[in-house]
């Protein structure tokens, strides 16, 4: 078993059973990096206020470098028998330069280490997470494009509503997932604070520079609380919330694209690259990707519920439960990559059924809104040229007809004000682009709102690279 950072205050070793139930490292491995550029800069403000000599700093960071780069190359391999990534990352800088490696930690601990080591490492994944959004983005932008003019029900309550077009039902989650873009960007601005500094939980009687260190680290603040700073963990709940609307976002989508290539609605088809079969009925075409999207959805939540439950009654300042608030966001950071980064595949290799879209328009009296918008600008009352249009539905299905095919005289029967132009009204075409406002199905305002969109999307992705 690896030697504690804190073993010197005790008489005998850590219990393998309570070390190996203590031991961090087997998840918190993957701050490695997070561990030691921390480090680096914490070890080059000790030499830049004489905490330190110049000297000694240079030789650890020299000797952090050095161990980063041999992790990389895979020449150092973790001992699990270790407590934490703080401990791993000290042992090998020891072993590396001697003595001098002892003095990394001077004027820290590792409440405000971890505390450092876990923003940047989501500040690092806020940005990752950006560059697979706006991917999904650009993908269901240029869907968009190819699809202005197919014409498919609108759904309320699951029920054909009115008509839409396929680009403008894809414009609905281009606006959800840009929304995901901005929260992460708001999440990051609380992420952007640096820790390092409180210690334990009091600061440190070295006069320490911890805005040099924030410079040196690219943080944009400096926590000003010392006892916040290490038992905060808002920014983990708030980066969990962040994920779980992606994810509700992601299954939502799933779920409708799920509906809609089965053979009830047909309106879309799944490469059989992204499907799998049954290994009993040799028929089907299972859309098991989107399925595990929309399931995936649950873990991201439970990981969100463990935080807030983990962090509900804790007293200030750091307690040993807060070392649970990383399997669950790691986790969850893993299942959103992971769902957005297969989407963009599905969405460009599946088949649009857009016969199967218009005929979904043709056969719902999706047009009944029309017929009374029709008399209401020719001075009828909404509530009455309501009436009018439900009774004329009631008719066609009595009579096996749809608003398109009905006579004229059987339109007069119920109102006078009809006339042939009633036919002009009520197509799909119409239904669509006699509605012009910002925000419309019609192809206009699609278009509009494309060209506002891909300025947007260009923005964002220049902001992300920066």
């Amino acid at each position: 078993m690896g030697k504690q950072l804190w073993g010197a205050r005790f008489s005998k070793s850590l219990a393998k059973e309570a070390n190996d139930f203590n031991s961090s490292l087997h998840f918190d491995s993957v701050m490695f990096e997070e561990d030691i550029l921390g480090s680096i800069a914490h070890a080059t403000m000790l030499g830049e206020t004489n905490i330190i000599s110049k000297e000694e700093s240079q030789k650890i960071s020299n000797g952090l470098k050095e161990i980063l780069e041999d992790i990389k190359q895979g020449k150092l391999q973790f001992d699990y028998n270790l407590e934490d990534i703080h401990t791993q990352v000290e042992k090998w800088l020891i072993d590396k330069i001697g003595e001098t490696g002892k003095k990394v930690h001077t004027g820290r601990s590792r409440n405000d280490q971890v505390a450092l080591d876990l923003r940047m490492y989501l500040k690092k994944e806020v940005k990752n997470i950006k560059t697979l959004l706006l991917n999904v983005l650009k993908t269901l932008i240029n869907l968009q494009k190819k699809h202005t003019k197919t014409y498919l029900s609108g759904y309320t309550h699951l029920q054909r509503a009115q008509v839409i077009t396929f680009a403008h039902y894809l414009g609905a989650y281009v606006e959800m997932f840009k929304r995901d873009v901005e929260r992460l960007e708001n999440a990051f601005e609380r992420i952007d604070t640096m820790p390092l500094g409180a210690g334990a939980l009091a600061c440190s009687t070295y006069n320490i520079d911890n805005k040099m260190t924030a410079q040196l680290l690219k943080f944009k603040h400096v926590m000003i609380n010392s006892l916040d700073a290490v038992s905060d963990r808002d920014f983990v709940i708030e980066m969990g919330a962040c994920l779980s609307i992606i994810m509700m976002h992601l299954s939502r989508f799933a779920e409708e694209l799920v509906l809609y290539t089965t053979s009830e609605f047909k309106f879309v088809e799944f490469d059989d690259g992204f499907t799998t079969g049954s290994s009993l009925m040799p028929q089907k075409k299972n859309p098991d990707i989107l399925e595990l999207i929309r399931g995936k959805t649950g873990r991201v939540y439970g990981n969100l519920f463990s935080i807030l439950t983990i962090m509900k009654s804790l007293p200030l300042a750091y307690n040993k439960d807060m070392q649970e608030d990383k399997e669950g966001i790691f986790d969850s950071i893993k299942t959103v990559k992971d769902c957005l980064a297969i989407l963009p595949q599905v969405l460009t290799t599946m088949k649009i059924n857009t016969d199967k879209m218009l005929l979904s328009v043709n056969e719902g009296f999706l047009n009944a809104t029309e017929v009374a918008d029709y008399l209401v600008k020719k001075g009828v009352p909404f509530r009455d040229a309501h009436g009018i249009s439900g009774k004329l539905v009631v008719y066609c299905i009595n009579n096996n007809k749809n608003l398109t095919t009905l006579t004229l005289n059987e339109y007069k029967k119920e109102s006078s004000l009809f006339e042939e132009d009633i036919y002009q009204k009520i197509t799909p075409e119409a239904q669509v682009n006699n509605k012009t406002i910002v925000g419309s199905p019609s192809e206009n305002s699609v278009l509009e709102v494309i060209k506002i969109n891909e300025k947007w999307l260009e923005k964002k992705e220049k902001n992300n690279n920066d």
